[in-house]
């Protein structure tokens, strides 16, 4: 009996030795976003990281030189790498990476350029699009030969968290008719601009959140210092899901942050319309916070964004704040470093006043893409920044106003039919001026209305639903503004 006792108490200790064990060998884990089909950013330090045994060490050896980069695992169990990527291309590479009694194979491994999609609603809108909410010509796109070695999205599911989150439940897909329906369509529209321009691979991480607020992407340690934001659990559980502060920060954001990409683009607004006057301090503590999680020192990973596009707001008020946000998101275009900022006021139908998910998704990622092939890729030939109103004054003839614009040096697309130009003068009536001349002496919008011999003030796609038509000869809408004579 007391040797069948020993035998059992043996094969126990065997047992449970061997179960632990295997638990230590199934310790080694990459990250959801370095796992098969992942982008690197090219000809850069990538970084790559995952999970193993305390005090484990990890060894990452990559196919396309062969170099293998050591690292150990810290007291949390956390480890991270930086691999020397090569110039961008459609070959298929793998990573091998071992340690704590195991090895992990990440196969197709593209090498290409790599942007963080991020905002509400509008960038996170899938091709296949919203509850009554269309993307326009979706299904030419859907339909579109498979692209998957062109373009892949790790898209991260709208969550949010009151702590931080280590990890994203996604994965790599790339472009075919399975995935596509499911990518933002935004983003999914400037990869396939970028693809086409650089002949190379595109990597998306989609990262938006439906209705946020820019203080739902930003940190509790930055809100903390905004006497304005209630963050007791109390105050936040009272909220509308998607204006909680830093939540979508804690469960999107941080679990894909750090990974190596080329820059930022970011549709949102709409959550802090009638906030104008907190907007470009709010939005240089998130970027500069975003930059910071990528080690940007010098900011030089550029931000690129969307401008609202009309809508009327609700409830409607005698203050345009639609109007006035947009004016601001200009603003800090210019004012924060490595910024940008496109212009929708022509991307939509009059039926879709009540909208806020206008159809045209296409020329939004284009638009952005022209910015970022312009100022990024060297393609300075490709227009890429809006006309802006830079000055106003009366001409030789009183009832004349001269409008000068940066950008125009080629001049504009209309004369006549035009939408969203109005003048008034002193008594601040506005006028609809459906006919303008740009002329070449002086090179200037010269407006004027038989409703109005002194003319004061010119505006332009100024409210919450104004649409305008106004062009360059480039094809770049105009600018809404608002701007008084100087003489």
């Amino acid at each position: 009996m007391y040797s069948e006792f020993v035998y059992m108490k043996r094969a126990a200790m065997l047992f449970v030795g061997l179960l632990l064990c295997s638990f230590a060998h199934a310790e080694l884990k990459m990250s959801n976003i370095c796992t098969d089909g992942m982008v690197l950013q090219q000809k850069t330090m990538a970084s790559i990281w995952g999970t193993a045994s305390p005090g484990a060490h990890i060894s990452v050896t990559t196919s396309w030189n062969g170099a293998t980069v050591r690292s150990k695992a810290s007291s949390d169990g956390r480890w991270i790498v930086k691999v020397s990527t090569p110039e961008a291309g459609y070959g298929h590479h793998s990573i091998t990476v071992e340690g704590d009694g195991a090895t992990i194979k990440v196969n197709d491994v593209l090498i290409g350029e790599v942007w963080l999609a991020s905002g509400q609603s509008n960038m996170q809108m899938p091709m296949c699009g919203f509850y009554n909410c269309p993307v326009e010509n979706a299904a030419e796109y859907i339909c579109a030969p498979p692209a998957v070695n062109k373009i892949r999205m790790f898209s991260v599911p709208a969550k949010l968290s009151y702590e931080l989150q280590d990890e994203a439940d996604a994965q790599w897909k790339g472009a075919d008719s399975e995935s596509v329906p499911w990518m933002s369509a935004v983003a999914y529209f400037y990869a396939r601009k970028l693809n086409q321009m650089l002949d190379v691979p595109v990597g998306i991480i989609s990262c938006a959140y439906g209705g946020a607020r820019i203080e739902t992407w930003t940190p509790k340690e930055i809100l903390e210092t905004y006497p304005d934001e209630d963050l007791s659990r109390e105050h936040i559980e009272s909220l509308i899901h998607y204006h909680r502060p830093y939540m979508a920060y804690n469960a999107m954001l941080h679990p894909v942050k750090g990974y190596s990409i080329k820059g930022f683009i970011w549709y949102q607004g709409c959550s802090n319309v009638g906030k104008h006057d907190q907007f470009i301090e709010r939005m240089s503590n998130m970027i500069g916070h975003w930059r910071e999680c990528w080690g940007d020192k010098d900011a030089s990973l550029p931000f690129y964004m969307v401008e609202l596009a009309p809508y009327r707001n609700k409830p409607q008020s005698a203050t345009p704040y639609f109007a006035l946000l947009r004016e601001v998101q200009h603003k800090a275009a210019k004012e924060l470093p490595n910024c940008g900022c496109i212009v929708t006021n022509d991307l939509v139908e009059s039926y879709e006043q009540d909208n806020i998910h206008p159809a045209r998704k296409k020329e939004v990622g284009e638009r952005l893409a022209y910015m970022a092939l312009h100022r990024n890729y060297g393609f300075h030939k490709i227009a890429c920044d809006s006309p802006e109103a830079v000055r106003c004054y009366r001409t030789a003839n009183s009832c004349e106003l001269a409008v000068e614009f940066t950008h125009m040096d080629n001049g504009i697309s209309r004369w006549m039919e035009i939408e969203g130009l109005e003048v008034a003068g002193s008594d601040g009536v506005f006028y609809p001026v459906t006919c303008a001349f740009y002329g070449s002496e002086p090179k200037a919008l010269l407006i004027r209305s038989e409703f109005v011999p002194d003319p004061c003030e010119v505006r332009y796609g100024w409210g919450d639903f104004r649409p305008g038509n106004l062009r360059n000869v480039e094809g770049l809408p105009v600018t809404p503004f608002r701007i008084r004579s100087g003489n």
